[in-house]
């Protein structure tokens, strides 16, 4: 039978672009099934910050009237703001393996795109580069950490055969912070001369600074990063959401800000998280009957971390802020049952970043691949920057509302 791609329109869609992903996977031993209902919240309009500053569209593939992939198309406002670009992007990209289907599934995200004024499409994103973002090409007998995806080699293989080429290769680093011995000494070094020397201290995040400390954050992430490839800056809203995920998630252990002791500016900021994921495999994406209750003892239970967030202002980089928030993770190291995990993603561009991995005795377990198609637009962009937000309307509330 062909393949036929539809526009995700209604619940009962929704349900199976969501149900798809569990049904692909559930016999990997390395894959970490989520949360449905965070799915559900992920995607709806309302709930998700993403929708408003940018428009999407969900697809799925059917071959005699079953489901057999997945994708988004979704075009990111601020980004092309930011960059004076015309970029879309796909993502949610989830397929049996199939050559036909994967065709038939980025044809209708290039059209989609086209249509809108894009000039290219880069992916997978779910949605933006922050989220899950990539291909698994090395490092599939690995599990996932947390707002990492997970693949079988032949994602790669179809997306290859489809004619996408390389856009950039992602790194995760994997280290082990329990290990002061494979550290070049003079990490401890600069870590030491931060405070006498140049007047900055750290301190630890709490539950109730995290919202002002994460407006700091986006002070240091909007400068350290805003030149990086795929770089959003976060707006206001970005930014309640995201205080609203991290709480599930907060350890004051780990959630660091880099300050000048004479005026309190903010100089760096590291966002270390524990991999929720080791709770998550045993809850199996549901939260009844006992899910709560493992989510509850997640503590007992996760024993690695993932750095997902490290950063120094610019002007403050020769002043070794960095060495400090590194050595500061084998401090907490010492005093609670996370030991290691893994920093990233990093840019395989990132000269600086993966140099300043293998100082610290890192090596690389994971790396994903974007990848990108190029083409002329059919029309001209149909998001001029004096355009109104997008708001969901009444029948998208309907539409996407969890059940």
């Amino acid at each position: 039978m062909s393949v036929e791609v539809r526009p995700v329109s209604s619940r009962r869609g929704l349900r199976e672009f969501i149900d798809l992903q569990y049904r692909l996977h559930a016999s990997s031993p390395q894959w970490v099934p989520p949360l449905r209902l965070e799915r559900w919240f992920f995607l709806n309009p309302r709930l998700n910050a993403y929708y408003k500053h940018a428009d999407v569209q969900l697809f799925l593939a059917y071959r005699d009237g079953r489901p057999v992939g997945r994708v988004s198309a979704q075009i990111d406002r601020n980004y092309n703001a930011h960059h004076g670009s015309r970029w879309g992007n796909w993502g949610f990209f989830e397929l049996e393996n199939d050559q036909e289907v994967a065709d038939a599934l980025l044809a209708a995200a290039e059209a989609w795109l086209r249509e809108r004024g894009c000039d290219r499409m880069v992916g997978p994103m779910d949605f933006a580069v922050n989220d899950e973002s990539g291909i698994v090409v090395e490092g599939f007998d690995r599990a996932p950490m947390i707002r990492q995806p997970w693949q079988p080699p032949y994602y790669q293989q179809l997306c290859e055969a489809a004619g996408l080429e390389k856009a950039m290769d992602l790194f995760m680093w994997e280290l082990m912070i329990n290990d002061r011995a494979n550290m070049l000494p003079v990490i401890e070094e600069l870590a030491a001369k931060v405070e006498p020397d140049h007047g900055i201290r750290l301190r630890h995040m709490t539950r109730r600074s995290l919202r002002k400390d994460l407006d700091r954050f986006a002070e240091i992430y909007n400068q350290a990063w805003s030149h990086n490839w795929g770089f959003v800056p976060y707006t206001k809203a970005d930014l309640d959401a995201y205080a609203q995920e991290l709480q599930l998630v907060f350890d004051p252990q780990w959630f660091m800000v880099a300050e000048r002791i004479s005026d309190g500016a903010t100089v760096g900021v590291a966002i270390t998280v524990p991999d929720v994921n080791q709770v998550l495999r045993r809850m199996n994406g549901k939260l009844l009957p006992m899910g709560w209750w493992l989510f509850l003892r997640k503590r007992r239970v996760i024993d690695r971390c993932r750095v997902g967030f490290l950063g120094v202002k610019p002007e403050f980089q020769h002043t070794g802020v960095a060495a400090k928030l590194y050595v500061e993770h084998f401090d907490m190291a010492e005093i609670g049952p996370i030991r290691g995990g893994e920093m990233g993603w990093i840019l395989e561009t990132n000269t600086a970043m993966n140099r300043g991995m293998e100082a610290m005795g890192g090596r690389i377990v994971k790396r994903y691949r974007m990848y990108e198609r190029r083409f002329e637009a059919d029309a001209a962009p149909a998001w001029p920057a004096d355009a109104k937000v997008w708001e969901p309307r009444r029948e998208d509330h309907d539409v996407f509302a969890h059940e």
